[in-house]
């Protein structure tokens, strides 16, 4: 179901870990997203802005609700960001390699109507 999403038109895809730097994955997917022509809304506690775009420092700060959230952040970030994301209604979670962890999948598990890809980035996955 996460997968079939990111394939419509007009996907809106919160990226939790969003970075300014370039050398990180946090940007790197960011900027990759946005030339595919995705709409990306960065979430960083952190930072103002990234690439130019403003970014929220939590999901219930966003304009809108997103179709995707996509996490690039650590596994207890991610673990914390997603009960946030469930809570308000959002049940499409994307977990980059490196976001999740075994109690996250067994709280995956236990969360009826979320659809939840792990271990997948969205990158490759993502039109080009």
């Amino acid at each position: 179901m996460v997968l079939e999403a990111l394939q419509r038109p007009g996907v809106r895809i919160a990226l939790v870990g969003a970075s300014n730097d370039p050398t990180k994955f946090g940007n790197r997917i960011f900027r990759d997203l946005r030339r595919k022509g995705y709409i990306v809304w960065p979430v960083n506690p952190r930072e103002p802005e990234i690439e130019g775009v403003a970014a929220c420092a939590d999901l219930e700060s966003l304009s809108g609700t997103p179709d995707i959230v996509n996490f690039v952040v650590p596994p207890p970030v991610a673990l914390a960001v997603a009960k946030q994301a469930v809570a308000l209604g959002i049940h499409r979670l994307w977990f980059q390699p490196g976001s999740e962890s075994e109690e996250l999948k067994v709280w995956l598990t236990e969360q009826e109507g979320v659809s939840a890809l792990t271990d997948a980035c969205i990158m490759v996955q993502s039109a080009t």
